[in-house]
């Protein structure tokens, strides 16, 4: 038998679950409503215990989004049972996610663009950022955006995309 999954619930993955995973969870959130049909959330591979740099909550507040109750979370082996989806933000995390828990996950600029690229993170894209806090501030804010402006074309073809649990 060969069911399609209907997706219900989505983890967006990305490091430390404080800017790239976390801005796609409420963006996606806020896009949606209260009334959505899906649980949205997300975590990071190596998560700690950290705050959300105002530069990043800045930014999704710009754009209509409160991350203020966002705590982050380590990626576990419940958290993947419990999600349908789960969407990779980078390359790193996408091979994490297929070496320890055994699946093939998508990207996040593949389910909703159609692009098999990642989102790099600031050290992967500016590797001196400190020697340039102007260039790093713009980079961290064009991918808030990026996130932001992705969420509906990632609506539209969520019907669309197949959930990512183990057969």
């Amino acid at each position: 038998m060969n069911e399609r999954l209907v997706v219900q619930s989505i983890l967006f993955v990305c490091t430390g679950n404080v800017f790239r995973s976390m801005a796609a969870e409420y963006a996606l959130r806020t896009h949606l409503g209260q009334q959505s049909p899906y649980r949205v959330q997300s975590a990071g591979i190596d998560a700690k215990s950290k705050t959300i740099h105002p530069i990043i909550s800045n930014r999704l507040i710009r754009n209509g989004i409160n991350p203020s109750a966002h705590i982050p979370r380590l990626l576990t082996k419940n958290l993947v049972k419990k999600n349908d989806l789960i969407i990779a933000m980078g390359l790193g995390h996408r091979e994490f996610i297929q070496e320890r828990f055994g699946l093939k996950v998508p990207l996040f600029n593949q389910v909703s663009l159609g692009q098999e690229t990642p989102i790099l993170d600031l050290h992967e894209a500016i590797p001196d950022w400190e020697r340039d806090i102007d260039e790093a501030r713009a980079y961290v804010e064009s991918v808030i955006d990026h996130i932001c402006e992705a969420i509906p074309e990632l609506v539209t073809r969520l019907p669309h995309i197949p959930g990512t649990k183990a057969s």
